[in-house]
This record gives C-alpha cells, sequence and structure tokens, in this order.
C-alpha cells in the first residue's frame, strides 16, 4: 500500500484508495455509452469501396483500445483522465473520409495524425502551445467545456432536442417540441435532481449513488413497461436498453487490430490526403489541449499557469492514443472529458484509471452488461459535473471588453457548435485581434498568433479544398 501511495501519490494529492476506486468507477459508467455509439457510428456508414465495419467487431476495439490507452496513461501520466474513442473524430471519419476511402485507409490517416501529434508533444512544441495560452483563456477554455458536457448531457437524455427548422434551432424535448414526453427522459430528471441534491449535502459517492440509484429506477422500469429502444419504438431508451437478455458474456471479436493500410495518397493524391490529415491533427491537437487544460483545473491539479504534473508525457500518450485507436480500427482515441464525472467523485491519480481501463478491458467479454446503464442516467452525471466546471468563469475578470468577448465566445462556441475545438480556435482569433487592437499586443506570444493563422485556415478547410478542387 505503501508503494501504491507513492507510486500513484495518493496521499500527496489530498486523496484516499476508496475515493480513486469510487472515481473510476464512476467515470466507467459515464462513458461505457461508447461501447455502443461509436460502433453506431463506424458502422453505419460504407466506404468508397461499399465495405463495411461491423459493429460487434467495433465495440470490441472500442472497449480494447479505450482500456489499453486508459491505463496506459494512468501509469505513465498518473492522472485521472480515462481514454476512448474521440466523438468528433470518429464522425469525420465515418462521413467524410470513408466517401472517398476504404476503412483501411482512412484509419491509416488516423494512424499518421497520431504520429503526427507524438512528434509534436516529444520535441516540446506542443507544451510551447500549451504555455502561450493566457489564462484567461484557459478558464474560458474549462468553462466552456464545462457548459459542452452539461449540453451533451442534456441532449443525450432527450432534455433539449432539435427542431428541425432553422428558428429556433433546439427546443425542449428530444423532438424539441417544447415538453417532456418520454420516461426515459422523466428517469434522467429524477437522477438529475437525486444527484445534486446528494451532491450539494456534501454526501461521499454522491454521484455514484445518484447513477446506481437511477439505473434501478430505469431497469425496474423498463422491466414493467418494455418500453425498448427508441430505435424500434418511440419514447423507447436512445442507446442502451436497461435489461440483461441472454448471457452476460461473450468472447470479443478482434479482427480489425491491424486492419490499417496507408494507401490513401496513392488512391486521392497527395494535396487532399494532406488536407485531412491537417483537420485530424488540428481537431485532435485543440480538443485533447482543452480537456487536460479543464480537467486539470477541476481536479486541483493545475498550477497558477493551467500546467499539471507530467504535461509533457500526458501530452506523448495521448498522440499515441490516435495511433492506437486507428491501428485497431475504433478510431482516434483521446482524453475524455467524461472523466470529469469520476473527478467529481474525488478521483485525483492514475489509480482512478486503472480501475476504469480494467472495466473497459472486461467490457469485452461482458458487453451485454456494460451497456445496461441506459444514457439518460448516465447524462445526469455530465450535468451536474459540467455545472461544477462553468463555475471557474468567477475567476476572470471580464470588465475589460478585449477579454470579455473571446472569452464568451470560448466559451458558448464549444456547446453551440458541438466541438472544443471550435470554441478554442474561435477564441484564440478573438483574442489576438482584440487584445492588439486594446494596445495589448506585445502581451501575445507570437506562438499564439501562429496558431490563430492556423485556426483561420482550419476554419477555410471546405474553402480551401474546393477551390483546390479536391
Amino acid at each position: 500500500m505503501n508503494r501504491l501511495d507513492r507510486f500513484f501519490e495518493i496521499s500527496a494529492r489530498g486523496t484516499t484508495v476508496a475515493a480513486e476506486l469510487r472515481g473510476g468507477l464512476v467515470t466507467f459508467i459515464a462513458m461505457a455509452y461508447i461501447i455502443v455509439l461509436n460502433p453506431i457510428i463506424l458502422s453505419s456508414s460504407e466506404d468508397v469501396s461499399g465495405g463495411r465495419l461491423e459493429f460487434a467487431q467495433v465495440s470490441a476495439v472500442t472497449s480494447l483500445a479505450a482500456g489499453v490507452m486508459t491505463i496506459l496513461f494512468g501509469l505513465i501520466a498518473r492522472l485521472p483522465f480515462a481514454f476512448a474513442a474521440g466523438l468528433g473524430i470518429n464522425s469525420f471519419v465515418a462521413t467524410t473520409l470513408v466517401g472517398d476511402l476504404t476503412w483501411a485507409e482512412a484509419m491509416g490517416l488516423v494512424v499518421i495524425n497520431g504520429l503526427i501529434i507524438v512528434i509534436l508533444a516529444a520535441t516540446g512544441l506542443r507544451r510551447l502551445v500549451f504555455d502561450a495560452v493566457p489564462m484567461q483563456l484557459k478558464l474560458a477554455i474549462t468553462s466552456g467545456i464545462g457548459l459542452f458536457i452539461l449540453f451533451i448531457g442534456l441532449v443525450d437524455a432527450g432534455f433539449i432536442g432539435s427542431t428541425g427548422r432553422p428558428s429556433p434551432p433546439v427546443g425542449l424535448g428530444g423532438d424539441g417540441g417544447g415538453s417532456i414526453s418520454t420516461v426515459p427522459t422523466v428517469v434522467f430528471a429524477f437522477t438529475l435532481l437525486l444527484t445534486a441534491i446528494l451532491v450539494a449535502r456534501k454526501v461521499r459517492g454522491g454521484i455514484l449513488i445518484g447513477l446506481v440509484a437511477g439505473t434501478v429506477v430505469a431497469v425496474v422500469i423498463e422491466a414493467v413497461w418494455h418500453l425498448g429502444s427508441a430505435v424500434d419504438k418511440p419514447g423507447g431508451w436512445s442507446l442502451s436498453v436497461p435489461t440483461l437478455t441472454g448471457s452476460p458474456f461473450a468472447l470479443p471479436d478482434l479482427s480489425l487490430v491491424g486492419a490499417f493500410s496507408m494507401d490513401s495518397f496513392g488512391r486521392i493524391g497527395m494535396i487532399a490526403a494532406v488536407m485531412f490529415v491537417f483537420t485530424l491533427v488540428f481537431a485532435n491537437f485543440f480538443d485533447a489541449m482543452g480537456t487536460f487544460t479543464g480537467l486539470s483545473r477541476e481536479a486541483g491539479l493545475s498550477d497558477e499557469k493551467g500546467t499539471f504534473p507530467r504535461l509533457k508525457s500526458a501530452l506523448i500518450v495521448e498522440g499515441a492514443g490516435a495511433v492506437v485507436g486507428g491501428a485497431s480500427s475504433a478510431s482516434s482515441n483521446t482524453v475524455f472529458i467524461e472523466s470529469g464525472a469520476g473527478i467529481g467523485e474525488g478521483a485525483r491519480t492514475g489509480l482512478a484509471n486503472m480501475v476504469t481501463g480494467a472495466l473497459f478491458l472486461a467490457a469485452m467479454f461482458i458487453s451485454p452488461l456494460a451497456s445496461i446503464v441506459p444514457t439518460e442516467v448516465a447524462a445526469a452525471a455530465l450535468v451536474v459535473v459540467g455545472a461544477m466546471m462553468v463555475s471557474h468563469l468567477r475567476h476572470i475578470d471580464i470588465t475589460d471588453f478585449s477579454v470579455a468577448l473571446p472569452v464568451v465566445l470560448t466559451v458558448a462556441v464549444m456547446p453551440f457548435s458541438y466541438s472544443i475545438a471550435n470554441g478554442i480556435g474561435v477564441g484564440f482569433i478573438a483574442w489576438v485581434v482584440l487584445r492588439s487592437a486594446a494596445g495589448k499586443a506585445r502581451e501575445i506570444s507570437p506562438l499564439l498568433w501562429v496558431v490563430a493563422a492556423g485556426f483561420l485556415l482550419y476554419f477555410a478547410r471546405g474553402w480551401i479544398e474546393s477551390l483546390l478542387g479536391i
């Protein structure tokens, strides 16, 4: 126990083994939906040759890559940040890359993207970019991620949904119709209120207790009313139906491991492939940087400059997540904002990652059991944690408008565009322009100017691609 304590710095960070185990479990529960959602996204599209990925295979490699990377990060960086397939990247792969490439070629580009990020981290360039970001924007990134997590929770629970109209684009209820009309969303509201009460009263394990209670209620409701999946009938559960049918055990099919190719440059040409890689690197690079900033701040592990222990190692391992994800056809693996649920439960060290990672590996064999927690219940934890993270706005002085607008844009664009990288990019561009106009140009790092210019290219990539005939 002493060796464990010294290695993970448990006592030094003011936590306990029990809190780490509990936090690791809560993080897994909050992230377990990826075992179902990632294969839904990746198996729903045909590649350029008409090929498809099988749901069961993607589910197995999703758990494998998440488990391996989460444990690896916990051992090397010793931080409670779990890994899994990044939702922004997997959607880009499934909706854009495979329109011109085979699945193997698309995953090959994901591997190249990861290798580039590893090189940037190993050479120190990624750390330089991290250090060039002013503290006001780092706090804004933390708060923006909190609002993003909260928004994801509300959407996943069916509490907010698209109206399908230009105005208003969203509304109350899964269909945006203005009312809560499904039982699963009511279960979300119950779980949210119960968890919030427990957290407000500072009950130890409040988030975990709320998740367990919500799951029990969901299982009972499903057993009585047989709501089923929303795919089959309206009013059902969105992703995971809280019931267990048949055997809870299944042998994983890992045949997708190693099924990637580097032939994309020959199929679509150098310029098109480079533009795809550029998009992947930018999204991966800044999504992870923002998430690291937010989670380390929430865990109380960052210093006055926003840096945290073993930052370089953390950045290198995060890049390796893209390599592992691409090589296993699970798509790029990156640090997950849902780790905030475990941090809210008390996780402060890499020991929590050992628990989360082990549960992901076990989920390869017990995937039916791992998916018993419905998304609507897990979403309640995201809303609670998101509210905690938004509170960091109180540390920013926004009386100066040249600070206020970049901060507000960073916070707002993340949930509204459903992208951490977009929020960071808009915030960076607004910061260098407005602070320069306010006579503060000397305070801006030259590297921040370079990154802001890079984001201009990133936002204009569609126009550039059409101009180049890609």
